[in-house]
């Protein structure tokens, strides 16, 4: 596979313009057209599952088949069939009051009208690089819009198929894909879409809002940031080990929501170092060459979560690598990281700055749920927090204290695979959300419409000159507490 020669902003300019004019001209897409292109999509997926694995593979250098198959095109396609078995429903006009009730009465309506955006722009990284392309147009499809795609330079076998494959199925007008380095990305960004959805790392969000801003173009940050499980004094350790474990182990902890670092009670971290440690010799025996565990991206991605380490253990915290066959990784053809654990980490360190994205685990201890609340709180507001435990009490005040984009409870990462929750950040952490319906309404513009009565009624009447009692009655009656 070669690579394409870079598009210039000029390139991306001309089909910006047109797939805005082929919106125009053609208007908001029927239902069956929708549904053809979300079934292009799915077909894209099943028909080129085995190229998509090899070239992830290749990219990261390790990568399981299976991990893949589960994340990156499974996880692409239910999505997807979600909104076929939905979109007639959503594209619906919605039913409100009308205010004052009355005008309801006599035949006044108000409703939502579920318009196209026009021409959204996508994105994409490299952690997931289909799955954050595919799961995105999902509803950006459903609502009726046309797509532009910047995937990641850092997996470039994967974006050059996936610019083969939608080349394959739409037309320029409908879907056009563009690769290439930080020049393309920046380019990109500036453009004047009509909506446009970024997925990544916080730093590079800040650029990506102010290129929009130029142009007001409505944004969709799906970011990332130091997401806290919190064990509680009753959780099932060996359960919530196993779980953390699976969670942080899986791509490696190149997952936005992967678990950034536990907080423990006092005298349970040995507890939690132990069961983590059979954890993951139950899923990964070995490490160095099992297709299983994930090698890091690229080699400055290695050094920064390599970094991390050293720092720590130069700050005088005690680190654990869970290393099951013992073997030695200062040599190897990836650039894989056994799963560390960090106990004791102090806030200067950086492994307690930064986002990790990578098989380091930070565990601090605690003293009373309030005192882990606050050490949340006192943080930037994270894109997930999980719980662990059974005290039905102590969960909804961990939940009602804390602000995160979404949680899950006695598990990871998992409320991201439900449809029928929206997912997104706060803050830091992004803003805006899609998935399911509340993506179909992302990528949509929500026009209010009110129909106003045929006849020309009294209580009408009275808001129009020339003002006297009529206006004065209704003024007595609505300026009141």
């Amino acid at each position: 596979m070669t690579t394409s020669v870079e598009p210039t902003r000029d390139d991306m300019q001309r089909i910006l313009e047109r797939q805005k004019a082929a919106q125009l001209a053609e208007g908001p897409p029927s239902e069956q057209l929708r549904l053809a292109r979300l079934d292009r999509c799915i077909d894209l997926l099943v028909d080129h599952a085995d190229e998509i694995a090899d070239a992830i593979n290749e990219d990261f250098g390790s990568r399981s088949k299976a991990v893949t198959g589960l994340t990156d095109i499974a996880a692409s396609i239910g999505p997807l069939k979600h909104a076929k078995t939905h979109l007639r429903k959503w594209m619906a006009p919605e039913k409100r009051k009308t205010t004052p009730a009355i005008l309801g009465l006599f035949g006044a309506k108000a409703q939502l009208q579920f318009q196209p955006k026009g021409v959204v722009g996508v994105i994409s990284p490299w952690n997931f690089p289909v799955n954050l392309t595919f799961g995105p147009l999902a509803g950006i499809l459903a609502a009726g819009n046309r797509a532009m795609i910047k995937p990641s330079e850092f997996t470039p076998k994967t974006s050059e198929l996936m610019k083969a494959m939608f080349a394959k199925a739409f037309s320029e007008d409908e879907i056009a894909v563009f690769t290439g380095g930080p020049d393309v990305g920046r380019a990109f960004s500036g453009l004047a879409f009509d909506h446009l959805i970024y997925t990544g790392g916080t730093a590079v969000a800040r650029h990506v809002m102010r290129a929009a801003a130029d142009n007001l173009v409505p944004l969709t940050l799906e970011l990332g940031g130091k997401s806290p499980v919190i064990l509680s004094e009753g959780a099932d350790m060996g359960l919530a080990a196993a779980r953390i474990m699976a969670g942080k182990t899986l791509n490696a902890g190149q997952i936005c929501l992967a678990p950034d670092y536990v907080l423990a009670p006092e005298g349970q971290v040995g507890a939690f170092v132990e069961e983590a440690r059979g954890a993951v010799a139950r899923m990964f025996p070995t490490l160095k060459d099992n297709p299983d565990y994930t090698a890091i991206i690229a080699q400055n991605h290695y050094e920064r979560i390599t970094g991390y380490i050293e720092d720590a253990r130069a700050k005088g915290a005690e680190v654990v690598e869970l290393n099951p066959a013992g073997e030695d990784f200062s040599q190897q053809p990836y650039r894989k990281i056994p799963p560390t654990l960090i106990l004791n980490p102090t806030d200067d360190m950086t492994v307690m700055q930064e986002e990790i994205f990578g098989p380091v685990l930070p565990v601090k201890t605690y003293r009373g749920t309030q005192a882990a609340i606050d050490f949340v709180n006192s943080r930037e507001r994270p894109l997930a927090l999980y719980w662990f435990g059974s005290d039905e009490a102590e969960k909804e005040k961990v939940l009602t204290q804390t602000t995160s984009g979404g949680a899950t409870v006695n598990d990871v990462i998992f409320h991201v695979a439900q449809e029928e929750l929206p997912f997104g950040g706060v803050g830091p952490s992004g803003m805006g959300s899609y998935h399911g319906h509340d993506g179909f309404k992302e990528f949509s513009h929500r026009k209010s419409v009110y129909s106003q009565l045929k006849k020309d009624i009294g209580p009408l009447q009275r808001m129009r000159p020339p003002y006297g009692p009529a206006i004065a009655g209704y003024l007595k009656g609505a300026v009141k507490r």
